[in-house]
């Protein structure tokens, strides 16, 4: 039996979903970013368990059908934009799309009516997110930080950044304060966005 977490994208927020379902006796059989596999079917009064323990760490058990999709969608993104570190061999619709198993038309228009932004709109914010935290880290330099988010060149990434920001990427370095949005909070960031351009 398949559970679908909502915001369970972490290595570490696996862990505290795996201890939270052995503290009420369950051993998943699997655990991934936004899915939970259970060796065995449970019942409503388990259910409610693990929905309680869940909750206690930040996270929801996702039950409508249209809900578990787009949070497919997100996390195919985000592991396209935080883990997949050599460029795709195909473009993020088909590498969405095969992840979702379903046509990029529907889920692209599914995505825009449920989030109120576009697939395109949640990429580049979720791209940008992740130069903050490489610009953060300073171990990378704008080139290479463009090329690890699959930009076609520095001045694109730069001008997508400054879009979305209202910086460029070496004035936010040159920030102390480096405010960044957590990542479950980026889907609710709407300034400007209307206004990104691929």
């Amino acid at each position: 039996m398949k559970l679908f977490i909502k915001n369970m994208i972490s290595h570490c927020s696996q862990l505290m979903v795996t201890n939270k379902l052995n503290e009420i006796g369950l051993n998943p059989k699997g655990i991934s970013r936004g899915e939970i596999e259970l060796s065995e079917k449970i019942g409503s009064t388990q259910k409610n368990l693990i929905k309680i323990a869940l909750k206690k760490i930040g996270l929801d058990v996702l039950e409508d059908k249209r809900q578990i999709l787009i949070e497919k969608i997100k996390n195919s993104v985000i592991e396209m934009i935080y883990f997949v570190t050599d460029r795709p061999d195909t473009n993020y619709s088909d590498f969405i799309s095969e992840k979702v198993d379903y046509e990029y038309s529907y889920v692209s228009n599914l995505f825009s009516k449920e989030t109120g932004l576009t697939i395109q709109q949640y990429i580049i914010l979720l791209k940008v997110e992740r130069a903050k935290e490489l610009i953060m880290y300073d171990d990378l330099n704008l080139k290479e930080i463009s090329y690890s988010l699959h930009y076609s060149s520095v001045p694109h990434f730069c001008s997508q950044f400054k879009k979305v920001t209202g910086m460029t990427p070496s004035v936010f370095k040159s920030l102390k304060d480096k405010n960044r949005y957590q990542l479950e909070d980026v889907i609710h960031q709407t300034d400007n966005v209307a206004a990104l351009v691929e």
